[in-house]
């Protein structure tokens, strides 16, 4: 096993949700990996979260149940207080993907200033539906975003350094503009080639798809240009008619 062992932290953001809460803490609690800061970030959760939080309060570094202004605001209290070298969210209802998970990502390569991997999406029931449908690209940088969010949130270990606060303009996308911005001051980014995360389908962006959608083109058009976005966008809704098509063919 690798020499390399830095400290992570690792941010879970929840409010009101009893249902999953205890199968994403255990996915961090469990971890083969000891080096971990975990940190619980709580929006004064009313429908019995905290009491299941509460259940494995000795074994989190730090925990937060308070009234926040959305989820961003919660996820930036987590960076404020984490102290790792690294920094993963892993929200309510996602999980990392395997016990050993986190050992395997700093065996791949020590010092890295991004690690990434592949997502696997699951259901309300913890059933996996597959992988994520846009494919993590064998060589990431800065400029990979803009054909779509190719790594998920929680497929991602970013060096704490690199981080800056979320941008709260964004409600529901600024989590693209989060990596972005880390992305374009990395020198070192390490495609581990693994399933690393689990993701829970749904979410706030997929209830409110047209916000989602008007606020990554703002993002986009912010780091790529105008003209850029707009071609690029002409790529992503082509793409999307075609998966479409693809899917209901094979689902026929």
């Amino acid at each position: 096993m690798s020499s390399f062992t830095p400290l992570l932290s690792v941010i879970t953001v929840v409010y009101n949700n009893a249902a999953d809460i205890e199968r994403t803490m255990l996915s961090v609690l469990n971890q083969t990996y000891t080096n971990i800061e975990y940190i619980v970030i709580d929006g004064s959760s009313t429908d019995g979260t905290l009491d299941i939080i509460k259940k494995y309060q000795n074994r989190i570094a730090k925990l937060i149940s308070k009234s926040d202004k959305g989820i961003y605001d919660a996820m930036n209290k987590g960076l404020k207080i984490a102290t790792g070298d690294y920094v993963l969210f892993m929200n309510s209802g996602d999980e990392l993907y395997a016990t050993d998970t986190v050992a395997k990502i700093f065996a791949t390569e020590p010092d890295a200033d991004i690690y990434y991997g592949e997502t696997e999406i699951i259901n309300s029931n913890g059933q996996s539906m597959g992988q994520r449908r846009h494919k993590a690209p064998e060589q990431f940088t800065w400029k990979g975003f803009k054909l779509g969010m190719s790594i998920s949130h929680q497929a991602i270990y970013i060096k704490r350094n690199l981080i800056d606060p979320y941008d709260p303009q964004y409600q529901l996308s600024a989590d693209i503009d989060w990596i972005i911005r880390a992305a374009k001051k990395a020198k070192t980014i390490v495609n581990t080639r693994m399933y690393i995360a689990k993701y829970l389908f749904g979410g706030m962006s997929k209830q409110k798809h047209k916000q989602s959608l008007m606020e990554r083109y703002q993002i986009m058009r912010k780091h790529y240009g105008l003209l850029p976005t707009l071609f690029n966008h002409g790529i992503i809704a082509f793409k999307l008619g075609w998966y479409y098509i693809l899917y209901r063919k094979t689902n026929d």
